[in-house]
């Protein structure tokens, strides 16, 4: 877990906190580890992230779902599990081979019937599903240059009272930043910090950034 999980103030918190909470069961341990070792990057959400995404869904009363960003489907188990046997997510990941890796996660998971993988950009994507909406529930974990994009089609699809939940959203520590080491660096921040801002203040949503380890914006829809 994130070193900076409850206000970065003790390991020992977060120790704490996972073994009251336990939030990564069976089957997501074993998803994480087998994402790991088909050579998936490990940048899938951390424990109580996906905790925080399963309670969050549950709360809402979810049934359909947007992902976008699936990687090796961990993130996707956590919300998908939580709209229940009627739910039904659509994943939207751009690599076929992390792609596959999600598909056998949500196959084990028994999830296979309330989950569909889009292959390829999901900027490009995302009209595929515009005739299932609106959404109750879109959730941002992927090109950070496009957040602000994915922000407005959410906006655009969403049901009023849907939720909109972007992750990595302190942009890797670097949100207050003013230099930079390199452009990517300064695309990602400025990208971010665009996405954040929209949610804010665009007036369609009431917004707040959960400060968890990576920042989590959650955003409702009012308008």
């Amino acid at each position: 877990m994130n070193k900076e999980f409850a206000g970065g103030k003790s390991e020992n918190i977060a120790t704490f906190v996972r073994q009251v909470f336990q939030p990564e069961d069976l089957v997501l341990r074993e998803i994480r580890k087998r994402s790991t070792s088909k050579g998936l990057p490990e940048i899938q959400v951390g424990e109580m992230d996906g905790l925080h995404l399963e309670i969050l869904t549950r709360a809402s009363g979810a049934k359909k779902a947007v992902e976008i960003g699936t990687l090796g489907g961990y993130s996707g188990v956590c919300i998908a599990r939580a709209m229940g046997p009627g739910g039904m997510l659509y994943t939207f990941e751009a690599d076929k081979n992390h792609a596959a890796v999600a598909q056998e996660s949500f196959a084990r998971a028994g999830l296979k019937e309330n989950t569909e993988i889009f292959i390829g950009p999901a900027i490009k994507n995302l009209n595929l599903i515009e005739k299932y909406g609106p959404f109750d529930l879109v959730f941002i974990d992927a090109d950070k240059e496009n957040y602000p994009n994915y922000l407005k089609w959410a906006a655009d699809h969403l049901k009023l009272g849907g939720l909109l939940l972007g992750d990595n959203t302190f942009a890797f520590g670097m949100l207050a930043d003013e230099t930079f080491e390199n452009s990517e660096d300064a695309t990602t921040v400025r990208s971010i910090r665009l996405f954040n801002e929209a949610a804010a203040r665009s007036g369609r949503f009431r917004a707040t950034l959960l400060p968890t380890g990576e920042g989590l914006t959650l955003a409702v829809k009012i308008k």
